[in-house]
């Protein structure tokens, strides 16, 4: 009997459109501004598919049919369902985990077995948007239990899943009490797709140890190459495939706001040097960090705070999570304080926006901005970083860009810092201001060779590519 749907489905937890509804009532779907939406929109601009995923809002499914060519399958949340799978083991249990501890994770079972119950609805809907045969790549870490799930409902499907969060070392990772459902979660897929060898490195340790199943390594693959596992009745191939953006684009887009940049700096009162940071307002990024670093050189007379002026956008995320409502308050008296002792009242050395910026005032800033401070404590890649390189097509500017970030294993030429020592912030952010032009373009003209040189496209294809012959291979010794 055949099969009518999708040859090609994304599912995620958000649908890549956003409901605007004007003031005269009328109702308007835009595509999203997200980084997988972003990402993704050169794959679906070749081939024509699905999306599964939630709309935002609790209540009924509330989405269009179709957006940009782009079949939307919506998963209905209920006003419970949201706070339990979503802000509570989502994002207050397996966030924290993925990122190091830097809050303690909630571990609570009825959590657990909401996230359960709303995995299956995700798996069901990617099972009902599928055409026979069809390729389902599936998204990160709210979905871990989907690929099993959408296997045991379609074992026709080729499946697909990236993380797109750090995966933990087996010490930590171990501490969930659910470490090996969500495992067996995983090996559902064809292709388990992390962004860092050392993510793929951790899963395959742990399926070993904790699933007691046999794993190996594969040179050929991908530019790190793949592993194995073996179930038993299928391979499960494993990689990394460090993701990026439409680099071209970006440069592009952000050579047709120069005129709006240095209006930007004319508000800002043309200073000598603007540092931006951009950022979801989250206790990961590292917020403080670089808040804490350019009030230390204030102090000690290493940057002047007169000719200086440090501009944070923020979005606003997870507000009624406790963790992130800490952050906010903690982040918002720092920029009081730094502004009450080094500036004036015309002059804040520190400008603070907590609201979305729209796509070409963002790129207008980054044209602005002598310096991009980029200091995660833990991330999984960090695509401002990337973003900020590819608008540099003139070679000026500097990135700062924390260790722990996966684009800090690809942009090699950026300031690099460690944002657990304080000094060592302090030194990279003035060596940044400080350092002579020809350094200073010599290290920006690498960096936008790089982003444009492993573009999204490049990330996406490969990725497609090895679940093709993965899925393939299954599908031989079946």
């Amino acid at each position: 009997m055949s099969r009518t749907g999708a040859e090609f489905v994304v599912v995620a937890n958000r649908l890549p459109v956003d409901k605007r509804v004007h003031p005269d009532g009328t109702v308007e779907w835009k595509r999203a501004p997200g980084g997988l939406v972003t990402a993704m929109t050169p794959t679906f601009a070749t081939r024509e598919g699905a999306w599964v995923g939630w709309s935002g809002g609790a209540g009924p499914a509330d989405a269009p049919d179709t957006v940009d060519g782009i079949d939307i399958h919506a998963v209905p949340l209920s006003a419970d369902e949201i706070v339990d799978y979503y802000e509570g083991f989502a994002n207050s249990t397996l966030w924290p985990l993925y990122h190091d501890l830097l809050v303690e994770p909630v571990f609570r079972h009825d959590w657990w077995d909401t996230y359960v119950s709303v995995n299956r609805r995700f798996a069901e809907a990617a099972a009902a948007a599928a055409a026979s045969g069809a390729t389902v790549w599936v998204h990160d870490y709210q979905l871990q239990l989907v690929p099993t799930m959408l296997r045991d409902l379609r074992p026709d499907l080729r499946i697909g899943f990236f993380l797109h969060i750090p995966f933990p070392s087996y010490e930590l990772f171990t501490r969930l009490p659910w470490r090996r459902e969500l495992l067996d979660g995983l090996l559902g897929a064809d292709l388990v797709g992390f962004h860092l060898p050392g993510g793929a490195e951790n899963f395959m340790t742990l399926v070993r140890r904790v699933c007691g199943l046999e794993t190996s390594r594969d040179p050929v693959g991908v530019r790190d190459g793949l592993g194995t596992v073996r179930t038993a009745s299928r391979t499960v191939r494993v990689g990394s495939f460090p993701i990026s953006i439409n680099a071209a684009d970006v440069a592009a887009q952000a050579a047709a706001q120069t005129g709006r940049a240095a209006e930007i700096r004319a508000e800002l009162g043309d200073p000598r040097t603007i540092l931006l940071g951009v950022d979801r307002l989250d206790y990961t990024k590292g917020i403080d960090v670089r808040l804490g670093g350019l009030e230390g050189l204030f102090a000690a007379g290493r940057l002047d705070p007169a000719e200086t002026v440090f501009v944070q956008l923020a979005s606003p995320s997870r507000e009624q999570v406790d963790s992130y409502i800490a952050v906010r308050n903690r982040i918002e008296q720092t920029v009081s304080h730094i502004n009450g002792t080094y500036g004036t009242t015309t002059s804040p050395p520190v400008r603070y926006l907590l609201r979305p910026v729209p796509r070409n005032e963002l790129l207008a800033y980054f044209m602005a901005a002598d310096v991009v401070l980029v200091t995660p404590l833990r991330d999984g890649m960090n695509l401002v970083a990337k973003e900020y390189a590819a608008c540099r097509a003139d070679h000026g500017g500097a990135l700062v860009l924390s260790e722990f970030t996966g684009a800090a294993a690809e942009l090699t030429d950026a300031y690099l810092l460690n944002p657990y020592d304080e000094r060592d912030v302090m030194d990279v952010i003035e060596a940044a201001v400080t350092d002579d032009d020809d350094a200073r373009r010599s290290r920006m003209a690498a960096l936008h060779r790089q982003v444009l040189d492993f573009d999204v496209d490049l990330w996406a294809t490969s990725f497609l590519q090895s679940l093709a012959g993965a899925g393939a291979a299954n599908e031989e010794t079946a």
